[in-house]
Parts: C-alpha cells; sequence; structure tokens
C-alpha cells in the first residue's frame, strides 16, 4: 500500500517536473525567437534610415541643379533684356536724330514757301503792271483784247476747224457704227434660235371615225358642254381621223386638246365627265406652265426668283406676239442682252435679268387694266425685284427714259429679236388684238360670267350670271353687246352675239 502511494508521488513529482521543464523550454524558445524578430526589426529599420538618407541626398542634389537652372535662365534672360534695352536706345538715339533732321527740313520748307509766295505776289504785281500798261497803250480791257483775238481767229481758221471738227466727227460715227455692227453680229451669232410662228388652231388625232358621234353627243350635248367648258369652236367635218380645235388664246386650246385626249382614253364622255377632264386638263397645263418658267430660268442662268414670279414667267409660253411666242422671245432677249453687255462691259447679270423679264407683264394684259410694261413694273416689285432691274426693261419701248446702260442693251436685245425676218407676223396679231377686244367689250357688261370669242370672230358667245340676269335680260344684254361692238369695233362682216342663261339645279340622295 504504502509502495503504492510512492509510486503515486513519483508519478506526479515527474509529472510536475515534466511540466516545468517544458515551460522552461518553451520560455527558451520563444526568447529565441523574440530576438530573432527584433534582430530583423531592427535591420529593417536600418535599411529604411539609409535609403532615407539616400534619397535625401539625391533630393538635395536635384534641388541644386533646379536652381542652378533657373539662376542660368535668369542670368540669360537678364542678358537678353539688356541687349534689348541696348536696342531700344539705339534706335531711340536714331529716331531722335531723324526728328531733328525733319524739324530742320521742315523750317527749311517753311522758308522757302514763304519766299516763294512773296516771288509770286511780287510777280502778280508785276503782271498786273504790265497789264495795265499794255491797257493804256492798246486802250483795249483784257477782256476787250481776248474777244478781239477769239474773233479774228475764228474768222481766219474757222473753215478750217469746222472742216477738222466734221471729219473728226464722221470718222467716229463711222467707227462707232462699225464697232456696234460687229457688236450686234457676234451677239446675233452667239444666239440664234429658231423661231416658228404660232397658230390659231389645234388638231387632235382620232383613233377611229367612230368617236366624232360619241364627242358631239345627243342633240350636240357634249360637245357644247366642252365648247362652254373651255370657250373653244369644236369642228367636227368630214376630215377623217382628226378634230379641229380653234380659239386665238392658246391656254384654252391646249386644255381642250388635253381634255378631249383624256375623254377619248377613257371612252366615257358625257357631261359630268367633261367637267372632271377640263378641270384635271386645266390643273395638267398649270404644271407645265410652271415648267415652262422653271426651265426659262434654268436655261439663262437668273437664280433667286420667286417662285410664283417663275410660274407667271411659265405663262408667257401661252401667250404670242404677233405671232411670235412670248417666252421664246424673252429667253432670245436674255441671252443677245447678256452677248451685247459682255461686249460693252456692262453688267452680264443685269442685263440678262432685265431681258428676260422685260416682257412678264404680258402675262396678265388680258386680266389687268394697263400697258405691259407699267404691268409688269407693278409685278416686279410685287416680288421685290432690284431697282436696277426694273429700270432696265422698263425703257424697251421707250416710254421711260433710259436710266443705265443696261437698259439700252435690252431695248437693242428687244429689237433685234422682234425685228428680224419670220420673227413676227402683223396680220395675226391684228386678228387676235381684235378677238381680244371682242371679249373686252362683252365683259364689260354687269352680270357676264365670261364670254369666248370664237369661229374667227365672227361669233362672240356670252355666259351670264342666272341669279343676277333673266331671260328678258339676256334679249336686251345681246342687243347692247351688239350695239356697243358695232360703235367701237372695226370688222369685216357680221359678228354673231349669242348670250346663254343656264340654270343648275343640284341636290344629294343620302
Amino acid at each position: 500500500m504504502e509502495s503504492n502511494f510512492v509510486l503515486i508521488l513519483i508519478g506526479v513529482g515527474a509529472l510536475i517536473a515534466g511540466s516545468v521543464l517544458g515551460y522552461l523550454s518553451r520560455q527558451s524558445i520563444a526568447r529565441k525567437q523574440a530576438g530573432s524578430v527584433e534582430a530583423r526589426m531592427e535591420k529593417l529599420t536600418e535599411e529604411a534610415k539609409r535609403e532615407a538618407k539616400e534619397v535625401e541626398i539625391q533630393a538635395k542634389d536635384k534641388a541644386i541643379q533646379i536652381l542652378e537652372e533657373a539662376k542660368r535662365e535668369q542670368k540669360d534672360r537678364e542678358q537678353q533684356i539688356m541687349r534689348l534695352e541696348d536696342r531700344l536706345e539705339r534706335k531711340e538715339q536714331t529716331l531722335e536724330a531723324k526728328s531733328q533732321d525733319l524739324e530742320k527740313k521742315f523750317v527749311e520748307v517753311a522758308e522757302k514757301a514763304e519766299k516763294i509766295k512773296v516771288i509770286k505776289e511780287d510777280l502778280a504785281q508785276l503782271q498786273a503792271q504790265k497789264l495795265k500798261e499794255l491797257e493804256r497803250v492798246a486802250k483795249l480791257s483784257a477782256e476787250q483784247a481776248r474777244e478781239e483775238l477769239l474773233v479774228q481767229v475764228e474768222k481766219e481758221q474757222g473753215n478750217i476747224l469746222m472742216e477738222r471738227i466734221q471729219k473728226l466727227e464722221q470718222e467716229g460715227k463711222e467707227e462707232l457704227e462699225k464697232k456696234a455692227r460687229n457688236i450686234l453680229t457676234y451677239a446675233m451669232q452667239r444666239y440664234a434660235a429658231s423661231q416658228s410662228a404660232e397658230i390659231t388652231t389645234s388638231t387632235v388625232a382620232l383613233p377611229s371615225d367612230e368617236l366624232k358621234g360619241r364627242i358631239i353627243g345627243k342633240e350636240g350635248r357634249n360637245i357644247k358642254t366642252l365648247e362652254k367648258l373651255t370657250g373653244v369652236e369644236i369642228i367636227v367635218d368630214d376630215t377623217p381621223g382628226a378634230i379641229v380645235i380653234s380659239a386665238f388664246d392658246p391656254v384654252r386650246r391646249q386644255i381642250a386638246k388635253v381634255a378631249l385626249e383624256k375623254l377619248m382614253s377613257d371612252g366615257r364622255i358625257q357631261p359630268a365627265r367633261i367637267e372632271d377632264a377640263v378641270e384635271k386638263a386645266k390643273e395638267e397645263i398649270g404644271e407645265k406652265i410652271a415648267q415652262a418658267g422653271q426651265a426659262a430660268a434654268y436655261d439663262t442662268g437668273v437664280a433667286g426668283l420667286d417662285p410664283k414670279l417663275v410660274r407667271v414667267l411659265g405663262r408667257l409660253s401661252m401667250r404670242t406676239s404677233y405671232g411670235q411666242n412670248v417666252l421664246l422671245h424673252s429667253l432670245e432677249v436674255a441671252h443677245l442682252a447678256a452677248s451685247i453687255a459682255a461686249e460693252v462691259g456692262a453688267d452680264v447679270n443685269l442685263a440678262k435679268k432685265a431681258g428676260l423679264l422685260h416682257d412678264i407683264g404680258k402675262a396678265v394684259t388680258h386680266e389687268v387694266q394697263g400697258s405691259h410694261v407699267e404691268i409688269g413694273k407693278m409685278i416686279l416689285q410685287k416680288f421685290g425685284m432690284p431697282e436696277d432691274v426694273i429700270k432696265a426693261m422698263q425703257s424697251h419701248h421707250e416710254e421711260y427714259p433710259y436710266e443705265s446702260l443696261e437698259a439700252v442693251i435690252v431695248q437693242v436685245a428687244d429689237q433685234i429679236s422682234g425685228a428680224r425676218p419670220g420673227a413676227r407676223k402683223d396680220t395675226l396679231e391684228a386678228y387676235l388684238k381684235r378677238l381680244e377686244e371682242l371679249e373686252r367689250v362683252a365683259n364689260s357688261f354687269a352680270g357676264v360670267e365670261k364670254s369666248y370669242a370664237i369661229q374667227a370672230g365672227r361669233e362672240i358667245r356670252i355666259f351670264v350670271q342666272p341669279e343676277k340676269i333673266d331671260d328678258i335680260e339676256a334679249r336686251r344684254l345681246a342687243k347692247d353687246v351688239a350695239d356697243k361692238v358695232q360703235q367701237e369695233l372695226q370688222y369685216p362682216g357680221e359678228i354673231k352675239v349669242t348670250v346663254i342663261r343656264e340654270t343648275r339645279t343640284i341636290e344629294y340622295a343620302r
């Protein structure tokens, strides 16, 4: 029992001794490890200090270098400034010397001017004294002596001077005429456009003669409707494969032709369809007119025109003057004016624009009262055309004085275009004017909606407003129009006056 207890004590003691030894050994290991860490830390600290010292040394060296460079730059700038100051000082000295020289010269010039002034005064006094002496000796004043001298020279040399003046005038006139002929010939050679006289009829080809009856309609209903809406005369005779449209107004003829072609292609010919076809034809002709104006502006190179003015210009393609198409005439005048302006040194663009627009008033002469020059001026002013263009175009019929060289050029170009052989036909123009006058007389009465001169001016058809003119008034109107035509117009044969009063009542079933 005791031995066991001893063994236990021995075991406990061994355990305690082992624990103490283990603790001591751990402490020793820990101290060794701590010593190694501290050594490493100390080593790292020394290395950091050494690197910091090296960086500090490098920074000091860099600062010294920068400071030395700054000092060198400052020294260089100071030297440059000193050099500039030296140059400025030398320039100031030079300028001061020049200023002194100029002052001396100014004083010298002033002294010389004073001396010249004194000399002039002395000369004037001497001349006055000599003149008085001459007047005393000759018993004539200076004016009287000059007059007598001129009279004597004129008597002795008058014939010679007159002959020389006449010779110079003749030579100058011949030279100017030669130069003018050369310029005009050159301008006409550069622009020689073909010209065809306008006629007053149009022909529509028929695919078959059966369509003639459908175009005439029952009791002539269709053809009468078409003539009423378009203001033309449609001649359906025995000519195979053709219908003739007669009217002095080319716009009416073209509208009737287009409408008739549309009706024939559609096949349905009746009054309602005729009205639709005429309206579509008017729209189509309006587009063609606009395209004609655009083409004219493009052909002449005139840019910047108002679109509405271009459309008015296109209406000239449907107008004639003495059988000459007005738009083609305007194009010709524009090109001729530009060529002449280039030869004489005038404004080419101004002459070209004024030449193109010189007859613009003829587009609406049948709608507005006044000459086409006055109407053209109003149109150009309305669309804001420059004043120099208006002044250049207003003198082409010598109604206004020439205010610029371009105005003379436009007048010359207009004469060249209109006066050359084959360009115009007086008889056609007189005929068209008679028809226009006939319609003007008819439209001057109240209640007239529209009127058309047909049958080559042998008949005037008047459409009245039914709510304003009754049947009795229609008879009286026909008599009044016939009397006024007989009093104011001159015409061969007789003119038939037809007044048409038509009332339509329209209702819709819904």
